[in-house]
């Protein structure tokens, strides 16, 4: 399962001639990796530029042999920033399945004017969106989608950046993206995302040895950088 969500930024007028620009992070629900994240005007909004997110993502998975198809298609979950009839109708039977966010009509109610193929793409989408498994995604992507942010963004530093053009603020955006997914694998592997939790992690070794005449219980562990053991030994006086 993909989401896809843009960071907010700032609109004076001609938002590309000041340098500001839009990341998009399309990021699998699964595991939290960021599969996608590319860098658009700040100028675009977020249904015209969930299309090139999605053909970025499709990209990137077709590389490891995990592209979307029509027999196998993954679900998108977006906020309704991304809801628009075109946008649902151009996706609907495709391969990728939505559940965006849908925003609460203008005046309560929605005017069709007679384009089926829109009413079915929203009801579809709204089914999806209301279903048990579309309300845990949505939860979902309000945990990790926003984790991924906050971590380039603002642990990373990546809210300004002191880089001429978008072709060279992307190159050091994805830098940052790449050690975000490498602390979920190592997370993954062994139990912490980065150096300092790795040195601050407490490392023990428990073992237990019994015979007829005693049962020994040890504890080696690793602590502030120094090994320390602590063997107790039970002895049956009898001998029995």
């Amino acid at each position: 399962m993909w989401q896809s969500h843009s960071a907010g930024a700032p609109s004076p007028p001609n938002l590309t001639a000041h340098g500001i620009y839009k990341p998009e992070h399309a990021v699998d629900l699964d595991t939290g990796v960021v599969v996608a994240a590319p860098i658009h005007p700040a100028d675009e909004g977020d249904t015209a530029t969930l299309s090139p997110t999605l053909k970025a993502a499709a990209r990137n998975l077709d590389a490891v042999g995990l592209a979307p198809s029509e027999e196998e298609p993954c679900v998108v979950v977006a906020d309704k920033g991304y809801h628009a009839r075109e946008q649902l109708k151009a996706l609907e039977d495709g391969v990728w399945k939505t559940r965006i966010a849908e925003p609460e009509p203008a005046k309560g109610y929605l005017r069709w004017h007679g384009d089926e193929a829109a009413r079915r793409a929203v009801y579809a989408n709204r089914a999806r969106l209301k279903s048990g498994i579309g309300r845990e995604t949505m939860r979902r992507r309000g945990e990790l989608v926003e984790r991924s942010f906050a971590h380039v963004l603002d642990r990373g530093g990546m809210r300004r950046a002191w880089l001429r053009g978008r072709e060279n603020v992307h190159k050091r955006y994805l830098i940052h993206v790449a050690g975000f997914n490498l602390g979920v694998l190592m997370r993954a592997l062994h139990g912490q995302g980065t150096p300092r939790e790795a040195a601050d992690a407490l490392y023990a070794l428990i073992f237990v040895l019994q015979t007829d005449a005693a049962l020994a219980f040890g504890l080696i562990a690793a602590v502030d950088g120094e090994l320390t053991a602590i063997v107790i030994v039970a002895a049956d006086p009898t001998g029995n």
